[in-house]
């Protein structure tokens, strides 16, 4: 499953300070390469602000010529190989190379980003469609289109565009990024990279106590889109939980069973008690979630598990695909242990891995 997880989550706060900065993006990449198509970063003259092209030679390099591409108010197209004698003796050898553009004036761009961010908080996914014309002269220029899902495809425009109709088409559907070449007579070549990106998956976590707050600051760090559920406003709250997409004050059960949980939605239940975890539980454990994860005690587990056969709130099959006790199985004491092992639960669903494939998990 492809998802936003590149600096397209937060670019936008970045650009509407109008400050100088340059994107730079990995758009094709063969080899061994520690980032592959798709990566991003966002320089200002200083360093490096958000995201990233994969750390060591190929992210230093890249921060010295945005910091001269931010000079000079040019873009550039380069390629780096990755190759014996072109990285320093200190850096591993990957055996690859990638293809890097760098954006001087991405703030140009900066209603196609909004209509981005537009769609994917509406769980709409879309296509980013970069065009870089490449001069004989060497001068980049750069235009970008953001495709929906509901506009038509001959809404776009342009001829240019037109004529990689079936690429883009295919593009809306697949999630693999997709870089296509095109001569100009005499003119220089055309590259379009085509990005499509979806709505990051969503993080609830009911409960805002201790482990929720470390739960939802891995949660972001790990590209969820993060919300937070409490009956308590003086627990949940932007005080507590600046990283939080958004807080739920409301009473816990009912303001999870109303929650639009989707395939792609990942549930932690943390509350401050049996009788309220029970409750969330209650209202999601039919539900199409991704994943669903309960704290406690093996024995409160296996107690809360007759009562829910007991009064007829689940079947066997729906309660035994809880993640109950919650987390992996690290030897976890402090909260936040507690939190890296639900974090790490988190991602090994996400990721497809099976979990009877990790020894020790339960």
């Amino acid at each position: 499953m492809e998802m936003m997880k590149n600096i397209y989550s937060r670019i936008n706060s970045w650009l509407e300070r109008k400050e100088p900065v340059a994107l730079a993006t990995i758009i094709e990449s063969e080899g061994s390469t520690p980032q592959v198509a798709g990566a991003s970063a966002l320089f200002s003259e200083q360093g490096l602000l958000g995201g990233t092209l994969g750390g060591g030679v190929i992210e230093a390099d890249a921060q010295v010529k945005a910091a001269r591409c931010l000079k000079e108010g040019k873009s550039l197209y380069y390629e780096l190989e990755l190759r014996g004698d072109s990285l320093a003796s200190e850096e591993a050898i990957c055996g690859g190379s990638v293809s890097i553009l760098i954006d001087a004036s991405p703030l140009k761009h900066l209603e196609t980003f909004r209509r981005l961010k537009e769609s994917l908080f509406s769980r709409q996914a879309g296509l980013l469609i970069s065009k870089v014309r490449m001069k004989p002269s060497g001068d980049v220029s750069i235009s970008r289109r953001w495709l929906g899902e509901k506009p038509a495809l001959e809404g776009i425009g342009e001829k240019e565009i037109s004529s990689i109709a079936k690429e883009i088409e295919g593009s809306r559907h697949e999630g693999a990024p997709k870089m296509i070449r095109k001569k100009e007579r005499g003119e220089g070549e055309i590259l379009f990279f085509l990005e499509r990106l979806s709505p990051l998956p969503q993080l609830v976590i009911a409960g805002a106590g201790h482990i929720g707050q470390a739960v939802a600051h891995l949660g972001k760090l790990l590209d969820f889109e993060v919300t937070v559920i409490d009956d308590r406003s003086e627990f949940a709250n932007p005080k507590r939980f600046p990283e939080a997409d958004a807080i739920c004050v409301a009473d816990i059960s009912r303001a999870v069973a109303d929650f639009p949980i989707t395939s792609d939605t990942y549930i932690v239940i943390v509350t401050r008690g049996h009788s309220h975890d029970a409750e969330a539980l209650r209202g999601c454990i039919q539900s199409p979630a991704a994943y669903i994860g309960m704290i406690g005690s093996r024995r409160k587990v296996a107690l809360m598990r007759e009562k829910f056969m007991a009064e007829r709130w689940a079947t066997a099959a729906e309660f035994d695909r809880i993640h109950a006790p919650i987390g992996l199985k690290i030897g976890s004491k402090t909260i936040a242990e507690i939190a890296v092992s639900i974090a790490a639960e988190l991602v090994l669903v996400r990721s497809g891995v099976e979990q009877t494939k990790i020894a020790g998990h339960r």
